[in-house]
This record gives structure tokens, sequence and C-alpha cells, in this order.
């Protein structure tokens, strides 16, 4: 079995469900008067996305030796990322979208690790991008996705900081 494709056929999976449960909460967001703030970087955010886990598949499948072992540090600590990205979508329930989505009048979430850490979606999001490279070996990879990232997630964070500002 291999297990590089194993593992990125189930990432690819989760990603096009969350895909699918984001859309399905942005618009019934905006059907509730909510309105989007950011639409411009949101398809960096999807390229970076989708790049990065194309390119992990070519590089873990493809181009890695055939039977090579993954690093079982890093998928463990890979499936801890998962486990605290379930409780970030959770947590925020049919308010989490992959957009910043603003609906007027509606406090924050307060609740899960909101309670403890801001913005940790982009927290665990930035340790995928890390580790999940690392499960393969591929340190490289996951250290320019990071930085890459930290790239976009500037952008990001100040667009939802400002839209979140008290008018």
């Amino acid at each position: 079995m291999d297990w590089a494709a194993l593992i990125l056929g189930l990432v690819t999976a989760q990603r096009l469900g969350e895909l699918v449960l984001a859309r399905r909460n942005t618009r019934r967001l905006l059907a509730q008067g909510a309105h989007e703030v950011g639409a411009a970087h949101y398809p960096l955010i999807v390229a970076l996305h989708a790049v990065w886990l194309l390119g992990l598949w070519y590089l873990a499948v493809y181009q890695l030796p055939a039977g090579q072992s993954v690093n079982l540090f890093w998928l463990l600590l890979f499936v801890v990322l998962q486990l605290a990205r379930v409780w970030v979508i959770a947590s925020l329930g049919g308010r989490w979208t992959t957009r910043i989505i603003i609906l007027p009048g509606a406090t924050l979430v307060r609740r899960g690790p909101y309670r403890f850490l801001s913005h940790p979606n982009y927290w665990v999001v930035a340790g995928e991008l890390l580790v999940l490279p690392l499960v393969f070996g591929l340190a490289w990879y996951g250290l320019a996705f990071t930085l890459l990232n930290a790239a976009v997630m500037w952008i990001r964070i100040r667009a939802e900081a400002a839209a979140l500002e008290p008018q």
C-alpha cells in the first residue's frame, strides 16, 4: 500500500468536504444579511492551498522512492492538528467559512479554542502546511509554503481585524 497516496487522498477528501460545508455556510450567512470582506485576497488563499496539495501529491506520490516510509511522529502531529481543526469548525458551527463573512450584530465566538487564542484556525492551517510535508520528509516544501502562507495571512488578518472593528 502506498501510504503517501492514502494519506493525501484522505486529506484531499477532507478539504473538498470542507469546501462544500464552507460554501453552504457562506450562502446561509449571506441570506441572513451578512457580507463578505477581503474578497480580493481570497483567490491567493485558494491558489496557495491548491498548489500546496497538488505539489504534495506530485512530490510524495510520484517523486519519492516507492515504498518510502512516512515519519510517524509528524503523522501523529498532523492527526492532532486535524483534531484541532475539527474543534475550530465545531466551535464556529454555521459561522465557519473559508471566507471573511461578517454578520452584522453577531457577537464574536468565544467558545472552544477561541477562548484561548485569536485566530486558532489560522494557527492550525499554518501547522498543517508545515507538518504534512514533514510526514514525507519534505522539510523544504513545508517551510516554503509556511512562509508563503504567512504573507497571505498578514493580508487576511489585517482585513478581518479591520472588518471586525466597531464602526
